[in-house]
């Protein structure tokens, strides 16, 4: 089973943490964002203009993560607190979580939806919300 993770760059540390758990678990195909160990190392920074939209563009970074997710069983979006929202989904997971709904992919969430303003839009993949428990996960 193919698991894609998906989530801000912040959670970079927690998603190369998480794709060990779920190797642990027994799923040994798991992909987490281009760059992630550079985030989590420090080597990148979030604020950096790495992720800019010049390099978003150069590095079609948005369709690449698309294809990972075209071929994959599954999606989990890491979804933890972020600027003073609880359980925060941004712009590119939430188009993440839309092509993997689209797609017909198995989608899961860490925590549950947070209240932002395409919360009835992510009710509407209905999401199987994990809450922390990565065991949940069904291949």
């Amino acid at each position: 089973m193919k698991i894609v993770i998906c989530g801000s760059m912040k959670f970079s540390k927690e998603m190369l943490k998480i794709k060990e758990k779920l190797n642990s678990l027994g799923f040994d195909n798991v992909v987490v964002p281009r760059n992630a160990d550079k985030y989590a190392s420090n080597q990148l920074a979030e604020e950096n203009s790495y992720e800019s939209i010049k390099n978003k563009i150069e590095e079609d970074l948005i369709r690449s993560h698309y294809e990972e997710i075209k071929s994959a069983d599954a999606v989990l979006i890491v979804n933890y607190d972020k600027n003073g929202i609880a359980n925060y989904i941004g712009g590119n997971s939430f188009l993440e979580a839309a092509f993997a709904h689209v797609l017909k992919k198995k989608l899961y969430l860490l925590f549950e939806i947070p209240n932002m303003s395409y919360s009835d839009e992510l009710k509407a993949m209905q999401p199987i919300i994990l809450n922390n428990d990565l065991s949940k996960i069904i291949s």
